[in-house]
C-alpha cells in the first residue's frame, strides 16, 4: 500500500459482475502462494462481495483507511457498467475516492465464462453515460475523476469515451495482444500456448512479448488521439469531456437492429448551471489533516528514526478512526516488509476505538486498548500485536459480551491479536497469516481463511469456515452443536487429543490469551488443561490436509536411501 501512487477498490468486475473468481490449485505455484499469503497447491477463491463493505458507509470507511495508510495515493473505486449505476457513483464521489471507473461487458480477455461476457454486463458506453449526467447533476463532477474500461482499442473509442464524460481510459486485453496473447480462453487451465497466462515452465519460454510492444501500440494510440482532438477543434480531452453534442447517429448504417433506436438519453446534457464543473478540477478532501496518527507519529520519532523502543499511552474516542493506521504506514515505508523488532513502538490505549483500529498494522507494533473496539479492528494487519480487554474492575462475564464488531482481522496476513470478549459477524474472513485468540464470534467466522491459527473460546454463529482452504481454527465446543454450526463443505471437524498435530500451538495461544488478556476463562481452561482439551475441536481444511499430506510423503521419500543389490 504504501508504494503505490493509485490503489483501486475492485467493487466487481465489467465481463463477470456479482460474480467471484477462482484460481485452480493447480496453478498456485509457490510463488503465486507467497504473493497471496496462501498455501502453493490450494485452491484460491474470491467471493463476490466484499465482506467490509456492505453500504457506501463501508466503503467510505474503507478509502479513509486507505488513505491513512498512504496519504499520497490517488484512491480508486472500480463499478461495473449498469442501470443505475450514476447513483452509485455519486456515493463514490461523497465517500471521497479520487476517481471511479465504469468497467463494461465486452472486456476479461478469456478469465471470465464466455457466458458471463455474453449475458451479464452491459457496454461502458450506457453506464459512463449515466455516471457522468448524475455527477454533474448534484454538482459533484468537479471533485472525481471518471475512467472508463471494457475492450477499449483505437483512437477512436478513447474520443467517445471522453464525450460521454470520462477523462481516463483503461486498457487492458489490447495490451495483452501486443504482448502475444491469441484469445484462446485458456487462463485457467495454465496450457496457454504462447506463455501469457501459464506458470508452466515449458510454456512460459514461448513468451515473446516485449515492454517495447505496448510502447509502441499506446504511442500510436496517442497519436491518432491528437488526430481526432485536431480534427474537432479542440486542444485538450477536458475540453472534450461531456461534449456529446459532437456525437451524432450514423444514418447510413441500414440494419434492421438498429431500427427505432433512441440515443436519447445517451447523448443527453445536463443542463448548465453556474459554477457547475464537467470535469475534474478539484481534489478530495479526505479529512486526514488532524488524525491521530499525526500526533503519534510525532511522538514515536525515535523509533522511526533510530529504532529506539518508545512507549506511548492515551485516551482514544471512537471518533478516532483508523488509528494506529498512518503510523503503521511510516513504518513500512522506512522499514519495508520485515517492520521493526518486536515491541519496538509500544502504544497503549484506553477508551472506545473507532472503526479499522490497528487496520494494516506493521511488525514491530503492539498495541493494547483497555475498553472496547468498533468494526474491522486488525484489518489487514500484517505484523504487531494487538490486544483490547474490558476494565479488570468490570463484573459482567468476558465471553458473553461484545469487545469488538464485525469483520475483525479481515485479509490479515500476519501479527497476532487477543480479545478479552467476543466478536460480531464475518471474524477472520479471508485471515491469511494472522494468530487470534477471542472467546466468542457471530455467524461467518472464518470464511475464506487460507493461513493462521484461530482460537474460539466460545460459542460460533452459523456458517463457520464456508469456503475456509488453509489454516487452522481450534473451536472450544463446550455444549458439542459445534458440528450443527459449522459448513462442511471444505472442512474436516478432528477431536483434539493430546496427540493431535499442532495441539502445542493451541496451549501457547492460550496461554498467551491469558497473559496479555488476564481472560478468566483463559486462566481456568489452563488451570485443567487436560480436560478443556477434550472440549476443543479442530478445524482442518480438505485441501491444506491434502497438500500437508502430499509434503509429507515427498519429504519422506527424499529422505529414504535405496541399496541396489550387488551381484557376487
Amino acid at each position: 500500500l504504501v508504494n503505490a501512487d493509485e490503489i483501486q477498490i475492485k467493487m466487481a468486475q465489467g465481463a463477470k459482475p456479482g460474480e467471484g473468481g477462482q484460481l485452480p490449485g493447480h496453478k498456485v505455484s509457490e510463488y503465486i502462494g507467497s504473493l497471496r499469503c496462501s498455501v502453493p497447491g490450494v485452491t484460491l477463491i474470491s467471493p463476490p462481495p466484499h465482506h467490509d463493505i456492505y453500504s457506501i458507509e463501508d466503503l467510505a470507511q474503507l478509502i479513509f483507511d486507505l488513505k491513512n495508510a498512504n496519504p499520497a495515493a490517488a484512491i480508486s473505486v472500480k463499478l461495473v457498467s449498469e442501470v443505475g449505476v450514476g447513483t452509485v457513483a455519486a456515493g463514490v464521489a461523497k465517500a471521497h475516492a479520487d476517481l471511479v471507473t465504469i468497467s463494461g461487458s465486452e472486456g476479461g480477455t478469456g478469465a471470465s465464462p464466455i457466458s458471463s461476457i455474453k449475458h451479464a454486463g452491459v457496454p461502458w458506453e450506457l453506464g459512463l453515460a449515466e455516471t457522468h449526467q448524475t455527477l454533474v447533476l448534484n454538482d459533484l463532477r468537479s471533485r472525481i475523476r471518471v475512467q472508463t474500461d471494457g475492450l477499449l482499442r483505437t483512437g477512436r473509442d478513447v474520443i467517445v469515451a471522453a464525450m460521454l464524460g470520462a477523462e481516463e481510459f483503461g486498457f487492458a486485453t489490447v495490451a495483452l495482444i501486443t504482448v502475444g496473447c491469441i484469445m484462446m480462453r485458456k487462463c485457467h487451465l495454465n496450457t496457454c500456448p504462447v506463455g501469457v497466462a501459464t506458470q508452466d515452465e515449458t510454456l512460459r519460454k514461448k513468451y515473446n512479448g516485449t515492454p517495447e510492444h505496448v510502447v509502441n501500440f499506446f504511442t500510436f494510440l496517442a497519436e491518432e488521439v491528437r488526430e481526432h482532438l485536431a480534427s474537432l477543434g479542440v486542444r485538450s480531452i477536458n475540453e472534450l469531456v461531456g461534449r456529446t453534442e459532437l456525437l451524432e447517429m450514423d444514418h447510413a448504417i441500414k440494419h434492421w437492429k438498429s431500427q427505432g433506436l433512441d440515443y436519447a438519453k445517451i447523448l443527453a446534457k445536463p443542463v448548465p448551471v453556474a459554477g457547475v464543473q464537467t470535469h475534474c478540477c478539484i481534489p478530495q478532501d479526505h479529512g486526514i489533516d488532524k488524525v491521530l496518527d499525526r500526533k503519534l507519529i510525532e511522538l514515536a520519532k525515535p523509533a522511526l528514526e533510530h529504532k529506539t523502543p518508545v512507549k506511548i499511552e492515551m485516551l482514544l474516542k471512537n471518533s478516532d478512526r483508523t488509528a494506529c493506521t498512518m503510523l503503521s504506514g511510516q513504518v513500512a515505508k522506512r522499514f519495508g516488509k520485515e517492520g521493526l523488532p518486536e515491541d519496538t513502538i509500544d502504544l497503549r490505549f484506553h477508551g472506545t476505538a473507532g472503526q479499522s483500529f490497528g487496520a494494516f498494522l506493521s511488525p514491530g507494533m503492539s498495541v493494547t486498548l483497555v475498553g472496547d473496539g468498533n468494526d474491522y479492528v486488525g484489518k489487514g494487519m500484517a505484523g504487531g500485536r494487538i490486544v483490547i480487554h474490558p476494565s479488570p474492575k468490570c463484573t459482567y462475564r468476558w465471553d458473553q459480551n461484545a469487545i469488538v464488531g464485525n469483520t475483525v482481522i479481515y485479509g490479515a496476513t500476519g501479527g497476532e491479536v487477543y480479545f478479552g470478549g467476543t466478536a460480531g459477524e464475518r471474524f477472520g474472513v479471508r485471515n491469511s497469516g494472522a494468530e487470534a485468540v477471542i472467546e466468542g464470534v457471530g455467524d461467518h467466522g472464518c470464511e475464506y481463511m487460507t493461513g493462521g491459527h484461530v482460537v474460539i473460546l466460545g460459542k460460533t454463529g452459523r456458517n463457520f469456515g464456508a469456503g475456509m482452504s488453509g489454516g487452522i481454527a481450534w473451536i472450544l465446543d463446550e455444549d458439542k452443536k459445534f458440528r450443527n454450526r459449522a459448513n462442511l463443505g471444505m472442512v474436516d471437524l478432528v477431536q483434539v487429543t493430546e496427540d493431535t498435530e499442532l495441539v502445542g500451538d493451541l496451549k501457547r495461544l492460550v496461554e498467551n490469551h491469558a497473559k496479555y488478556t488476564g481472560s478468566p476463562k483463559a486462566k481456568a481452561l489452563l488451570a485443567d488443561w487436560p480436560k478443556a482439551l477434550k472440549s476443543f475441536v479442530k478445524v482442518f481444511p480438505h485441501e491444506f490436509r491434502r497438500v500437508l499430506q502430499e509434503r509429507a510423503a515427498k519429504a519422506l521419500k527424499e529422505t529414504q536411501t535405496f541399496t541396489r543389490p550387488v551381484k557376487v
